[in-house]
């Protein structure tokens, strides 16, 4: 085995069969640490510097706006009921307020707001109106950037979620279920389809290698309920050998993070088989059926994408726009989009208020863990950019203006979170796509329907 007293590559990897654990960042990997790495790290340059990750949450159905409104201005403002949740981190993100998605309006297309919501969240654009394969919309945000800056991750972009992705049908009102189940396109006609098994997501970020040692090294962890990290054991422990007190408690706080998502996993893939498991009447094979659950995991392996580098670009659709999931462990036995359209009835409103709280815990949850990781230069957070909401602001009225929007993370320095920004009413979303994909390195003034930038986020 070579040594050297270079920095360790941001880009270094574990391998054993078939599998291929990238590494969090290490204090080995800036210069003023050396690292004396073996020939099975690769060598790549290190940099101090953290690259900037961006992700775009979804929830569906609007808001109950009352409950959502934010009273005040700048950083002296004061939650709202929905947004109680969040106090814990309020100071890692922005309320928005002002923004619309013009081309989420029927437009002469008659009702369908909710497949237009999805499809324009990202879009910005109006979709074809049809249940056929004719759908047509606009490349999203997220493609826009990972076709500019994607190649220098493993992963141009992740696309996760929670609920089925669909290609055909008609969802509603004569528009295709492809504009209501997935936020993501990579073309005008093609939507980038959304993981929402949990094992599919985790072997996208460790299972790489040559396609028959992917799948053989698959099938034998399963088999034998062993870790991959037991394919990489060898690796790891000439790994620590090299490393500092720091970077060995680092690598074991990682390593521990990526035992705990695989034996989850384990779980629910084995509940499906135990007839006596109180998970075995879930309808998808290795998902929980908690749904609470399925969002943490999801969260987890979000955070572990962004934290190793796999990929800068996510997105994640917490539920498919309509969607008439129930919520039972908040009390709320009735579907979701059903609720939505409550007519003023104050239990109903009730209920969906009790529905967004949990929303934004499952975001506090995600904002939570990514500040939790240290970097070189801040927490995962600090270089992180979240843009999450939906682009229905009342759910009862399915207006497009005003939308419930949440700016999260440091943005790499570029952002100046905790405060409650008002933009002009009618300030189009698309505005503040072109800030971010500004941040991101996209060379870029304008996007969907754009009319500028935004200054103040």
């Amino acid at each position: 085995m070579s040594s050297s007293n270079t920095p360790l590559g941001r880009r270094s990897v574990l391998r054993g069969l078939g599998a291929a654990v990238a590494l969090p960042w290490l204090e080995a990997m800036t210069p003023d640490h050396f690292a004396r790495a073996g020939s099975f790290l690769s060598a790549a340059p290190a940099s101090t510097a953290s690259p900037l990750r961006t992700a775009f949450l979804f929830i569906p159905n609007g808001v109950d706006v009352e409950g959502w409104s934010c009273t005040g201005q700048d950083s002296d403002y004061q939650l709202s009921d929905a947004l109680q949740p969040l106090a814990p981190m309020r100071e890692k993100f922005s309320v928005l307020s002002g923004l619309d998605h013009r081309n989420a309006k029927a437009l002469g297309d008659g009702p369908g707001d909710h497949a237009r919501s999805a499809a324009c969240f990202l879009t910005g654009a109006h979709p074809y109106k049809t249940a056929g394969r004719d759908i047509q919309v606009g490349i999203s945000v997220d493609q826009f950037a990972a076709q500019a800056v994607g190649g220098a991750t493993t992963l141009p972009s992740l696309e996760i979620g929670c609920e089925p992705a669909l290609q055909s049908g008609n969802c509603d009102s004569g528009y295709s279920c492809a504009y209501s189940a997935n936020i993501s396109w990579r073309s005008k006609s093609m939507p980038n389809l959304k993981e929402i098994r949990p094992r599919d997501v985790f072997e996208r970020l460790f299972g790489f290698g040559t396609p028959g040692e992917s799948v053989q090294s698959r099938t034998r962890r399963i088999a034998t309920r062993k870790s991959i990290l037991d394919f990489v054991r060898s690796d790891t422990r000439r790994l620590n050998d090299r490393l500092g007190s720091d970077d060995r408690h680092r690598m074991a706080e990682y390593t521990d993070s990526v035992r705990s998502v695989e034996q989850r996993i384990e779980r629910y893939e084995r509940a499906a088989f135990d007839p006596d498991s109180f998970e075995s009447n879930r309808p998808v094979e290795g998902i929980p059926s908690d749904y609470r659950e399925h969002v943490r995991l999801m969260n987890d392996m979000l955070v572990l994408a962004f934290r190793i580098d796999q990929t800068r670009i996510a997105t994640f659709m917490l539920a498919n726009e309509g969607s008439n999931r129930r919520f039972p462990f908040i009390g709320v036995d009735e579907g979701h989009h059903h609720l939505s359209h409550h007519k003023g009835d104050g239990v109903m409103i009730e209920k969906i208020r009790r529905i967004n709280q949990f929303q934004n815990e499952t975001l506090l949850d995600l904002l939570g863990k990514l500040d939790a990781v240290e970097e070189s230069d801040g927490t995962l957070l600090d270089n992180s950019m979240l843009l999450y909401g939906s682009a229905i602001g009342d759910g009862n009225r399915h207006n497009h203006d005003d939308l419930p929007l949440i700016l999260a993370g440091g943005g790499r320095g570029t952002l100046s979170p905790g405060r409650l920004i008002r933009h002009e009413p009618g300030t189009p979303v698309c505005n503040l796509f072109v800030s971010m994909l500004q941040r991101m390195g996209v060379a870029t003034d304008s996007f969907g329907d754009s009319d500028g930038q935004l200054e103040t986020i």
